[in-house]
């Protein structure tokens, strides 16, 4: 089989175009922040104290990992974290006025980003994409994140 038919291969591929093109874009700012810690951020921001291991599954991102991610958050000063009130094992996340400010600003950029990723697609071709993409993913418009907001 050839591997440019191989969708585990491609998707790879255009996950490395994806990251390569929001790092550029958050250097050029004179941004240190990653996709997963936007799309946390982005996850906090709409469920204001969500616990850690819900923004892992907001983000589809391993609960094992996500205290890393939430970690360099809070040290970068985008975050608070507390022990939830309703179970000590749990903690909570909000943003920061810093945090609300960097997603504020970032947020439309990484918007406008989207078109550079699938900058080869028609408009009809991106909107077809995404929905197969979040079909294959088991994902309906309905149940995404960005649809609560």
């Amino acid at each position: 089989m050839d591997v440019y038919r191989m969708a585990g291969h491609l998707i790879r591929r255009l996950h490395q175009h994806s990251t390569q093109a929001f790092s550029t874009r958050m250097q050029a700012l004179g941004l240190d922040l990653t996709p997963v810690q936007f799309a946390a951020m982005s996850a906090i921001a709409a469920t204001p104290g969500i616990d850690q291991a819900r923004v892992a599954a907001e983000i589809g991102y391993d609960r094992a990992t996500i205290g890393g991610v939430i970690d360099r958050l809070e040290h970068k000063g985008t975050i608070a974290r507390t022990v939830s009130r309703l179970d000590r094992r749990a903690r909570e996340v909000r943003l920061t006025e810093k945090g609300e400010a960097l997603l504020e600003a970032t947020r439309p950029v990484v918007i406008a980003l989207q078109a550079e990723i699938l900058a080869g697609l028609s408009e009809t071709e991106r909107a077809i994409f995404l929905d197969l993409a979040g079909k294959a993913i088991g994902l309906t418009v309905d149940q995404s994140p960005a649809s609560a907001t």
